[in-house]
């Protein structure tokens, strides 16, 4: 048995009945089934939890022996956790849902926690920028109003139109939070970024765009962007501020001032694991809410000691000062336009860490607006296929646990009766109210974008 570090002590904790579906039961938390695992993530400041949980000895702290591995992008990482080269993996909130769907690549992935709210932005190439800044307005020290919104972007988009010019925006996947918060920015703005018809046998995304939105893995964003190839581009950070660094760009909004306190990032193990493994499964999430808590203690104060961190070449490998700032409560668009951003990254506060059902389904009204979802479907397929995907009730066991140790209070939770929706969301860069109880009067409330009765 390889061990790290030894237990501190017996837990005691809610665990999850060996079937998935079956309701909670108390016991005493035993020791993990599988002691030794493999975890995948891509270089994105929001992997914080994992790396944290692994420097700070949180997996050790449950008798786990992780290795943390970066994959080459989404898709090989998805594979990874699939065919069980990886036994879990930093993911976008999309796949586990795309995956379980049967979008794409067929496989009931699960999650027992959410890793982060916020973290993106987007970014267009200086000469873009130069035509945008016309049609912004200015505040009285000369510097742009924000947000900004994409009806600035749109006139340059119409005059390349107009002169036959594709207008090429990167995104980082096909189901992405990046792809669905590029699209709402532009379709907010008057720009269609096109639909998708997988019944047709058309997965680019692309039938009836003014924007041509196509994928380009996070590192390569910025040498994509300053080689033409496409004029902006949404990703997480530190590539948002690697172009403003290296001078070749300039980011014009974040996923914050789009939807404030987006969640993003998941923590993505198949069904099977969790059912296999179910006191591995409560001790890694245990492991990650407390890296989680860790990030967003005191007001941020141990961000600087997870920069130094995640600028380490085995995880970000991007310089300090490109990633602290963003980690530390500050946001840059032109270069020397640093403004106060404090929760551009949050990993913990608002119960960052739980996975809402109301968030799924979010993702699953944008799949069904651009046309990966073709048909209409009810209100309460939604919440079911949510369901499938998000498991309140695994996270629920470590953080109830966590509290029985004396690790977090129980106050740093949702209730125990949460009915994993949250209140209607407000604060929508178009102003359009979300509620996730209602996904189909959501839906029809976009003026771009699939309604009810309607396909391709």
């Amino acid at each position: 048995m390889k061990w790290l570090r030894p237990f501190k002590h017996a837990l005691m904790a809610t665990v999850v009945g060996a079937g998935l579906g079956t309701a909670a039961a108390h016991a005493e938390l035993g020791y993990p089934e599988k002691e030794e695992l493999k975890f995948g993530f891509i270089k994105l400041t929001d992997m914080a939890p994992i790396a944290v949980a692994y420097e700070q000895g949180y997996f050790e702290d449950e008798g786990l022996y992780v290795t943390i591995e970066a994959q080459a992008n989404w898709k090989v990482l998805l594979d990874g956790v699939i065919d069980g080269r990886l036994d879990g993996a930093h993911m976008l909130a999309g796949q586990p849902i795309a995956a379980t769907m049967g979008f794409g690549t067929k496989a009931h992935i699960i999650t027992p926690f959410s890793m982060d709210l916020n973290g993106n932005g987007i970014t267009v190439s200086n000469e873009i920028w130069d035509q945008m800044k016309p049609n912004i307005p200015k505040m009285d020290d000369g510097r742009p109003v924000h947000p900004i919104k994409a009806d600035a972007l749109k006139p340059v988009v119409e005059k390349y139109k107009a002169e036959g010019k594709p207008f090429n925006m990167g995104m980082v996947f096909p189901v992405s939070t990046h792809n669905y918060e590029l699209r709402y920015w532009l379709a907010a703005g008057g720009i269609h970024p096109g639909y998708y018809a997988p019944h047709k046998g058309d997965t680019s995304g692309q039938i009836d765009a003014d924007a041509l939105l196509s994928v380009t893995p996070p590192p390569q964003m910025p040498a994509t962007l300053e080689a033409g190839t496409i004029y902006g581009y949404c990703v997480g950070e530190p590539w948002n501020q690697q172009a403003v660094f290296k001078g070749i760009g300039v980011p014009v909004v974040t996923d914050y001032e789009i939807w404030k306190n987006n969640p993003e990032k998941v923590f993505g193990i198949t069904a099977e694991f969790a059912e296999k493994y179910p006191n591995t499964t409560i001790r890694l999430t245990r492991a990650l809410i407390r890296a989680a808590k860790w990030l967003d203690e005191n007001n941020n104060a141990n961000r600087p000691a997870a920069v130094k961190i995640l600028s380490q070449p085995n995880y970000v490998g991007a310089d300090y000062d490109v990633i602290a700032n963003s980690m530390t409560g500050t946001f840059e668009y032109e270069k020397g336009d640093k403004r106060a951003v404090p929760d551009f990254n949050v990993f913990f506060r608002y119960f960052a860490t739980y996975p809402y059902y109301s968030d799924a389904i979010w993702y699953l009204t944008q799949m069904r607006r651009w046309g990966q979802i073709p048909e209409d479907k009810s209100d309460q397929w939604y919440k079911d296929l949510a369901a499938q995907v998000y498991r309140p009730d695994l996270y629920m066991a470590a953080a109830q646990s966590l509290v029985a140790d004396g690790l977090a209070k129980a106050s740093d939770f949702p209730a125990a009766d949460e009915d994993g929706f949250r209140e209607p969301q407000t604060h929508f860069i178009d102003d359009i109210v979300y509620d996730g109880t209602k996904p189909n009067d959501y839906i029809n409330k976009f003026s771009i974008g699939l309604k009810a009765g309607d396909k391709l």
